[in-house]
């Protein structure tokens, strides 16, 4: 009998030393799937005490779209570094370069647990192309299609 594997998951410590960011524009708390960078689900547990909220709006609190389409990109830079090859000195930094079709359908609210699920397109050199959706109780909430490009800090730069 052969176990069956269970997915990679990332948590909010491996995030921080993948990504430079922190609280309050580190967007997501987990990974709960991941398939190498190909693939991943990103957990963002959207609750009041969050900055924005406090003019996001007042008695009507909702998570501005950006910062759901900062969250996608935060999931699709992790699995980008996670998956870098062996032999870097220094953590690559991914640089965000482009953001198209994206579509917002209903609002995410304190309470949401916003689940961004990212898929890799198509990848040349250190450039990535994501499609990514957010959703909540399944239901999809956001997308865009995403593009990255992957830095790495020991890297020569030209003059």
């Amino acid at each position: 009998m052969t176990e069956a594997k269970t997915p990679e998951t990332i948590d909010i410590v491996r995030l921080q030393e993948l990504l430079p960011h922190r609280y309050p524009f580190l967007l997501i708390d987990r990974i709960v799937e991941v398939n190498g960078d190909d693939f991943a689900i990103g957990i963002k547990n959207v609750t009041m005490n969050e900055p924005h909220f406090t003019g996001h709006f007042p008695g009507n609190p909702v998570m501005p779209g950006v910062l759901i389409i900062e969250a996608m990109a935060q999931t699709a830079g992790a699995i980008c570094v996670n998956g870098r090859p062996g032999g870097v000195t220094e953590p690559p930094v991914v640089f965000f370069m482009t953001i198209d079709s994206a579509k917002f359908r209903r609002p995410v609210v304190p309470g949401d647990k916003l689940e961004l699920h990212v898929t890799k397109l198509k990848q040349r050199g250190g450039i990535f192309r994501f499609a990514c959706e957010g959703r909540v109780d399944g239901v999809k909430v956001a997308e865009a299609e995403l593009t990255a490009m992957v830095s790495y800090k020991d890297e020569a730069k030209p003059e």
